[in-house]
């Protein structure tokens, strides 16, 4: 049997996010810290799995995953919303953008389920 890593997905729904599909909590899957948002349509089978920064550095990389730290990606997003839109975009433009699969945000947001 195959060592599967912990769900880090909430079934809580933030209701603020109602625009674009359901929004499920993320908490890390080792201090239980609150991580951010997923939309359910990026969910492979209702799984993700977060570390938060500190977890990450504590304990290490996880073999067969790709690590991006939270600051890098964030920073990451953070520069294309400045090169593609020339300003950093609004909850509601980011909600907006994600509906066309081909934006640089929706880019961004499967990467960053990924990472």
């Amino acid at each position: 049997m195959p060592d599967l890593l912990p769900n880090s997905l909430s079934f809580k729904v933030d209701t603020r996010l109602g625009l674009g599909g359901t929004w499920f909590y993320l908490y890390c899957a080792s201090c239980h810290k609150e991580g951010g948002r997923v939309m359910d349509t990026y969910l492979p089978a209702q799984y993700a799995f977060y570390l938060c920064n500190e977890c990450a550095d504590k304990y290490g990389e996880v073999a067969g995953i790709t690590k991006t730290p939270d600051d890098v990606f964030f920073e990451k997003v953070a520069n294309a919303m400045q090169e593609e839109y020339g300003h950093a975009l609004t909850e509601w433009e980011i909600l907006n953008e994600l509906k066309d699969p081909n934006s640089i945000i929706s880019k961004l947001e499967r990467e960053g389920l990924r990472r």
